[in-house]
């Protein structure tokens, strides 16, 4: 799952391959802003037919977390 969201950040952020690890800070240390979080649990939503409640993606923190939820919640 983590090389899953790694090649959607990839390809949907522009993030560099290189920065993006499971400790990885969302907004610290790859600079999403909260519209392009917004767009990329949208993105989670539509790609592993999930619903993600917006209390859940407010604790994305690290990319670890992002994991962690899809593998939890996936369908």
């Amino acid at each position: 799952m983590f090389e899953d969201f790694k090649t959607l950040l990839v390809e949907q952020m522009n993030i560099d391959e290189a920065d993006i690890t499971p400790d990885a800070e969302l907004v610290a240390d790859l600079g999403i802003n909260s519209l392009e979080l917004a767009d990329l649990v949208f993105s989670c939503e539509s790609k592993y037919n999930i619903e993600i409640d917006e209390e859940d993606y407010k604790n994305f923190v690290t990319v670890g977390d992002v994991v962690e939820y899809l593998e939890a919640n996936r369908a």
